[in-house]
């Protein structure tokens, strides 16, 4: 039986995940939490235990740590773990970051149960799986100048949405997203938020 964690800070998306893959007679659903600081404490409390922590399956976007930093704080924990970063895109920078930071499985949130089962088998025998069309998506879109936190607030400047409304959605601070995006509206050359999102979207960056 392969321990399965969930974390997404979307409760009805996270419990329907659940009972999906509870129906697979080699998955067991041992926890799912709304962030990724809820899942580094249930993590770490199931090593304590000396239960086999198995596989994470994790969301990208969440309140506080995202999917990739709470990813990193497993692997700390235990080198080698079963990480799968789950997302709404494949934006270069969070794959590349995913990669690199030992994370072995990447797709998207609209892959289907069994295939996200399929996926958190080969990575718990120790394999990799990123999904094809995320791959492609972040290859075509080259190299970005953008981090993956400035990337965000442009997303989110895109329809004109005000810093605090930015804020709200990207789970951000007004100083620290205006930071981000004058961060990226230099980058980028332009003169205003509007601007940048224009330019980044482009060039396939958001």
């Amino acid at each position: 039986m392969i321990p399965v964690f969930l974390a997404d800070d979307e409760t009805l998306i996270r419990v329907a995940l659940a009972m999906m893959l509870d129906l697979e007679a080699d998955l067991e659903v041992v926890g799912h939490v709304g962030s990724g600081a809820e899942l580094i404490a249930a993590w770490r409390r199931r090593c304590e235990d000396g239960d086999p922590v198995g596989v994470a399956v994790i969301d990208l976007q969440m309140p506080g740590l995202d999917g990739i930093a709470t990813a990193g704080e497993l692997l700390r924990l235990t080198p080698g773990a079963g990480t799968v970063i789950v997302t709404s895109h494949g934006r270069p920078g969070y794959l590349k970051r995913a990669l690199a930071g030992g994370v072995r499985g990447f797709l998207s949130k609209t892959t289907s149960a069994g295939t996200l089962a399929e996926v958190i088998r080969t990575v718990h025998s120790g394999g990799r799986y990123v999904d094809p069309e995320l791959a492609a998506e972040a290859i075509s879109a080259g190299d970005t100048v953008l981090t993956a936190r400035e990337a965000d607030v442009l997303e989110y400047a895109a329809d004109g949405a005000s810093v605090d409304e930015i804020a709200r959605r990207a789970h951000l601070s007004p100083g620290t997203t205006r930071n981000y995006l004058s961060a990226a509206m230099a980058k980028l050359g332009v003169s205003n938020r509007y601007e940048a999102a224009v330019k980044a979207r482009e060039k396939g960056w958001i």
